[in-house]
């Protein structure tokens, strides 16, 4: 199915599944430990193998020689494979640095081998007894040290300009000029990176933990140089990713090649300390910032620069993206630099581009609006844009951003707050702040097969993930609108690579394009039933497990008969994201508590107003964003991956000491969603919002800090260290 006109009244509108507060379907698989992750599947027939990984102990040169021979007398030791016996191999499509393979070490904790035994203690040990010699060559590992080497990317569109922003900003009554950064980040999310892998002649079965099932497939017949068509990969349950099982890793590659060497099935997990250094994470971002206004808060010249690093070939962390679509002003100008660096790989993590940037333009526009005397609320709404400010022929194709604003304001009591540091309770400094939400809606082609039994039963199958934001649920709530049916009459299949191609999980782009793709595949559903029924097409009915025609109604079972019906489709995407912008937009506020004496930060209070089309299912969507909300608390407060910039790695590569939010951290969280349908987005008439509730959150705190103190932090995390010596003297 094309989709190249915007929606019109359509199955979905019906409303009577979708859109409803439908429990998760998979929820009591996970709370009774019967969902199967990666790691787990086990066949009590088959003799399982366990793979331990080593990575390399220095961050950039060459491996000069790798000693296994203690190894593999160690007891238990099955196999022992390492880069240098499989050699160079061919990147895929989607890594920056090479997952495994040649002697050429990228980063540290790059694998260099992996030790294959019948235990995993018995593995692990003997990884410890493989002795590597290394020709170390020195590396670039701060940003802060590499911006002047700094260049523009050779692709993607990483400079624009509208107007002449020198002149608009030289001339303008009053000018801001500030610096930001952000530091790197960690997906630090629960279940490790893991893998099984199972050869039966030249065809490979592999059990995985992977958002995108397809892009994986490519890639890893790419580095193994086998046919594609003969991995089949599944990954059915996913203990969160965040970004970083967007693309393959080691794990799977390991797992396949030692399951070669050993002739058993392999597991493989990347132990903790390993997995944030040998995989992905959120670049380091330096940030400035340039806001020229009139007297009155219009702004005429706005800038945003941004520097961040990257292995060589990387892409550079798009932190000006948002700034380009989210306030008017004439004379603009943004600009991308990257700097190569000899860390581990920079690349997406939740809300890429828009969660960094907005972090550092959302504090800009609080001390803008500070700097003219205007509420930021205020400020905010008079430079709201109806149309995209670079390219003003183009209209959005629905934005509401005065509207999540306004009525955050109303339920947050926003009237009430007092100029910075003057509101105290007992030695708590409180104060109140707002960031704008912003995140493009982006479209990807998704595919999906829907079968109906003899019994009337409708299963979905896809290669969609469910990274447990809520996919079989949602997914299962569109076949139960299109086919008529109540959502117990619904089963769905996914992460499995023999079933149709989705979108995928990421750049929340997965609910709105996957229930698409179903939607498409019901509509080739329901035409072969009224086909096989005589019905006609046009004004055919599907309600409470009949279909309707005139005065004619028939079972869904009837349709079926004996043997079953099959649609699939796959919704392609036209050109309405050319002609309009789509995007989704939100107010976050927040409230804290500064302790006076200490610097202490406590989050009293948090609200989320979201405007993202419409909304599939309330429950799975305000989960996204109050879990969204909670990782803002962790990058305003406590998240920074510490470099050690001699040795080139992050030194705080655990759960113990990289600091995520925990739940003492988090007070009640409240998520309002605007009632209202995006016709330009998808036959569903939804967005994304899993990314969406985290853009902007970590600047509402921010500000909510300066309210509460008159200390103004541009450098995040916002950490006591950084207030304290601003703080009024306690007597």
């Amino acid at each position: 199915m094309q989709f190249d006109t915007p929606a019109t009244t359509n199955p979905i509108d019906r409303m009577k599944v979708v859109g409803q507060p439908i429990p998760r379907i998979d929820g009591q698989l996970k709370t009774t430990g019967r969902a199967i992750y990666a790691y787990e599947w086990h066949d009590t027939a088959t003799p399982y193998a366990y793979g331990y990984p080593l990575g390399a102990a220095i961050a950039k040169g060459r491996i000069k020689s790798i000693d296994i021979t203690a190894a593999k007398a160690a007891p238990g030791v099955l196999a022992v494979v390492t880069a240098l016996d499989v050699g160079e191999r061919k990147k895929g499509k989607f890594n920056t640095a090479k997952l495994f393979g040649g002697d050429e070490v990228q980063h540290y904790h790059q694998a260099i081998a992996v030790v294959v035994a019948e235990g995993f203690e018995q593995a692990r040990a003997a990884t410890a007894l493989i002795k590597v010699e290394y020709v170390e060559e020195k590396g670039s590992f701060s940003l802060h040290e590499a911006m002047e080497t700094a260049v523009k990317p050779e692709s993607g569109d990483p400079d624009t300009t509208a107007g002449d922003f020198d002149a608009a900003f030289k001339a303008a009554p009053v000018t801001f000029d500030e610096s930001y950064s952000t530091p790197d980040q960690s997906h630090a999310m629960m279940e490790p990176h893991a893998s099984i892998a199972v050869w039966e002649g030249d065809e490979l079965t592999v059990w995985t933990s992977s958002q995108m099932i397809d892009w994986w497939r490519s890639d890893l017949a790419t580095t193994l140089d086998v046919d594609k068509e003969k991995i089949h990969l599944m990954s059915p349950f996913i203990g969160g990713g965040f970004g970083g099982k967007l693309f393959l890793r080691a794990d799977a590659v390991l797992a396949a090649f030692a399951a070669k060497a050993a002739k058993r099935p392999v597991k493989v997990a990347l132990p903790r300390p390993m997995m944030i250094n040998n995989t992905t994470h959120r670049p380091a971002t330096i940030q400035r910032l340039r806001i020229g206004a009139e007297q009155n808060g219009k702004i005429t010249a706005i800038a945003h620069e941004s520097w961040s690093g990257d292995q060589k070939g990387g892409q550079p962390e798009a932190a000006v993206m948002q700034t380009r679509l989210l306030y008017a002003g004439e004379n603009r100008m943004t600009a991308m630099r990257l700097a190569t660096l000899d860390l581990p790989e920079g690349n997406a993590m939740r809300a890429p581009g828009e969660a960094p940037g907005l972090m550092a333009l959302e504090i800009a526009m609080d001390e803008m609006a500070e700097k003219l005397n205007i509420d930021p609320i205020e400020f905010r709404i008079m430079n709201d844009t109806q149309v995209d400010p670079e390219k003003t022929e183009r209209p959005f194709s629905h934005r509401n951003l005065n509207g999540c604003l306004k009525r955050g304001a109303e339920l947050f009591g926003w009237n009430a707050r007092a100029r910075p540091g003057a509101r105290r309770e007992g030695n708590w400094l409180i104060g109140m702040g707002v960031a704008a939400a912003f995140r493009n809606n982006i479209h990807f082609p998704s595919g999906a097969r829907v079968r109906l039994d003899a019994d009337g039963i409708v299963t979905v199958e896809t290669d969609m993930t469910d990274i447990g934001t809520g996919s079989y649920t949602i997914i299962a709530q569109t076949a139960a609108e299109m086919m008529g049916l109540t959502i117990d009459r619904v089963a769905v299949q996914l992460g499995d690579s023999r079933f149709p191609v989705s979108a995928g999980s990421g750049g929340q782009f997965g609910a709105n394009c996957s229930t698409s793709g179903v939607y498409a595949a019901c509509v080739k559903l329901r035409e072969a039933v009224a086909q096989k029924l005589g019905f006609n097409g046009q004004d055919v009915i599907f309600q409470d497990g009949e279909v309707r025609s005139g005065n004619r109604s028939r079972s869904l079972k009837e349709a079926a008969g004996p043997d079953g019906l099959i649609g699939e489709d796959t919704m392609q995407w036209g050109n309405l994201t050319e002609t309009h912008q789509q995007s989704t937009f939100g107010a976050h506020f927040v409230e804290v508590g500064v302790d006076a004496a200490t610097g202490e930060s406590r989050i009293r209070r948090m609200l989320a107003v979201c405007a993202a089309g419409r909304i599939l299912n309330p429950i799975t969507a305000r989960s996204q964003v109050i879990g969204a909300m909670t990782m803002g608390a962790g990058g305003a407060l406590s998240e920074e991956l510490a470099v050690d910039t001699r040795r080139g790695f992050f030194v705080n590569h655990d759960l113990a000491s990289y600091e995520v939010a925990v739940h003492a951290d988090i007070p009640h969280q409240e998520v309002v969603f605007m009632d209202e349908t995006d016709p330009m987005s998808s036959p569903m008439k939804a967005k994304g919002v899993g990314e969406l509730g985290l853009c902007g959150v970590s600047a509402a705190i921010a500000n909510a800090i300066f309210n509460a103190t008159g200390v103004r932090v541009r450098h995040y995390p916002i950490t006591l260290d950084k207030l304290i010596g601003g703080l009024p003297n306690v007597a």
